[in-house]
């Protein structure tokens, strides 16, 4: 009911107007303790409109976080609104407990302060919640940052990187607004083209060299960027970071949740004025933005009677300034080294296979959708890897939409589509990759570093919608060398009920386990009791426990096991 109440609203937003408003650039912080709250706040998009959203430090979006290779950082997020939250740190290669997944939920009125160590390469990232059925509207709403990681690979090179300057971030998302001005979610009518949360940006760049750090924030809508000039730009990096050899072009296709850098060469243009676009009309079928999302007779509500699918339409307008004092004229043509993963190096492969939970023309293109026939439940483990093993994942869509597909924890390297080698500009380390419709896409990834017996990670569909309605797995990463993989794959002992919420009993049949230690944990790992086992089954009292995920260890000097358990 929901969704046909807001298509009955969402009728009206003013389109193309441009030019008109100058470029919000977020703040920025820095150093090695971040304070973040995630608040509620109100901004007008529209003169004399209030329109309610969420922010970061502030009304709308969050701020910019600068971070330092190999430093050891910490982020004190503050949940101060009214329902749980989450944070994740999209990109980043951290511990499970510190992922900001839909396990580690924040509650109202408390803070989270994950503590690690920056380990991925320069680079452009992002952070956003990723709540359980909730992703959609907290983005939607306005909780994104990008987050900009330095090192000294990317340090040396001679390109532009003052902020604000001649080093633009640019968040791109459409929206909706309904009759009362209220940002719409679970809708295709996203009529309105915003950057950095601004409608109709311009902005004004100086001639010469200028870096753009493109994020595609949006729900679901992919761009295919290029210069009104049709002029040729620069990428020089991917999700991961900076690819190996600079690649000139002229479009680039931008999917949800990828992020790419991009340099433009402005010298000589000073008083002009060009625009970077979206070519939508160039996008082939099936991805969000085209013109032709269908099946069959089925098409999405809404869909075709908004303006931009399938359209060119500007994104950004770019006034074009006298340079600033020393700029930079020129950017090398090679950037760094990778040594990507080669197939035939790989320890096992993985196949994926994306479809509607129901078979039929609107469920081929509206969903739910499933990832190996399964939906995704918080408390199970899809699938269970090992440290410092080397996998190919074959993604294979049998869907009529494009799919974003995101690993946490890992970047990768594509190794081909429908057999075929990638393009330069998916050269680099990846996070999200786009499978389009009847398409397989193999990449390979490397799972180092972090392990935990029992708290996942997520590979997901980043259409947010898709995520929301179960379009996502979880999985494990375990050190084969210690005690987890007994700890997972043993089941000597029995908890019942479960889920509870008043009392739980854990019975051990073949006894083995007596004058063992019963642990019981919450998904941070943190101890809530200790108690030493007397007899066959023992009973806890859970009652004074909050609803959630928690997890039992039995441990003994010499073997340890964990199960689940909900406590509701």
């Amino acid at each position: 009911m929901l969704k046909n109440f807001i298509w009955i609203i969402s009728v009206w937003t003013p389109l193309f107007i441009y030019g008109q408003n100058p470029l919000w650039i977020p703040d920025t912080l820095s150093g090695t303790n971040f304070n973040l709250t995630v608040q509620t706040g109100i901004v007008q998009f529209y003169a004399g409109q209030n329109t309610p959203t969420y922010g970061v430090n502030g009304n709308f979006l969050a701020p910019t976080l600068f971070l330092n290779k190999d430093d050891t950082v910490t982020l004190n997020v503050t949940n101060n609104l009214i329902f749980e939250t989450t944070m994740h740190w999209h990109g980043l290669h951290v511990p499970p407990e510190f992922d900001g997944g839909p396990h580690q939920i924040i509650s109202p009125g408390t803070t989270w302060s994950p503590t690690f160590r920056i380990m991925n390469n320069a680079g452009t990232y992002w952070y956003h919640p990723h709540g359980n059925g909730t992703t959609e509207l907290h983005v939607t709403k306005g909780l994104a940052g990008i987050m900009i990681i330095r090192d000294p690979t990317e340090a040396a090179l001679n390109l532009p990187r003052k902020y604000g300057v001649d080093d633009f971030p640019l968040i791109l998302q459409t929206r909706c607004f309904d009759v009362l001005y209220q940002i719409a979610g679970f809708t295709h009518d996203d009529t309105v083209m915003m950057v950095n949360g601004t409608i109709d940006p311009t902005l004004q760049v100086p001639a010469q060299m200028v870096r753009l750090r493109v994020l595609n924030g949006s729900v679901d809508r992919t761009y295919q960027l290029g210069l009104s000039n049709d002029s040729t730009f620069y990428q020089i990096a991917t999700d991961g970071g900076l690819i190996e050899q600079t690649n000139p072009i002229n479009r680039l296709m931008v999917s949800p949740g990828e992020r790419v850098e991009i340099i433009l060469d402005l010298a000589g243009l000073q008083g002009q004025t060009i625009n970077l676009m979206s070519y939508a009309s160039e996008l082939p079928a099936g991805i969000m933005g085209s013109a032709n999302v269908s099946q069959g007779a089925a098409t999405l509500p809404g869909y075709n009677s908004n303006p931009l699918n399938g359209n060119d339409f500007n994104i950004l307008e770019l006034e074009i300034v006298a340079p600033t004092p020393s700029p930079v004229t020129s950017i090398p043509a090679v950037l760094t080294t990778l040594n990507p993963l080669l197939e035939g190096t790989e320890n096992m492969s993985r196949s994926f296979a994306f479809a509607p939970v129901m078979l039929g023309d609107m469920e081929m293109i509206e969903g739910p959708f499933t990832i190996n026939g399964e939906s995704f439940e918080m408390d199970s483990i899809n699938v269970i890897t090992y440290l410092n093993h080397t996998e190919i994942w074959e993604l294979t869509n049998t869907t009529a939409v494009a799919h974003p597909f995101h690993i946490h924890d890992v970047q990768f390297f594509i190794l081909d589509r429908n057999g075929l080698p990638v393009s330069a500009a998916e050269s680099g380390q990846k996070d999200v990759v786009l499978v389009k419709p009847s398409e397989s896409v193999r990449f390979i990834t490397r799972f180092e570093d972090f392990h935990h017996a029992t708290i996942p990670y997520m590979y997901h569909c980043h259409l947010l919608h898709h995520e929301d309605e179960g379009m996502m797995g979880s999985f494990i990463v375990l050190d084969s060398a210690t005690l987890e993989v007994q700890q997972i794959m043993d089941e000597s002992f029995t908890i019942f009920p479960n889920p509870a919420s008043e009392s739980i009993n854990i019975h051990i049949p073949d006894g083995k386990y007596i004058l063992s230690d019963l642990v019981l944990s919450n998904i941070q790992g943190q101890q809530l009791m200790v108690k030493r086992i007397n007899s066959q089954t023992e009973t806890l009292d859970i009652s004074g426990l909050k609803e959630g995920i928690y997890f039992m260890t039995i441990r003994s000097s010499v073997n340890c096991q964990t199960k689940k358990i909900i406590i509701n």
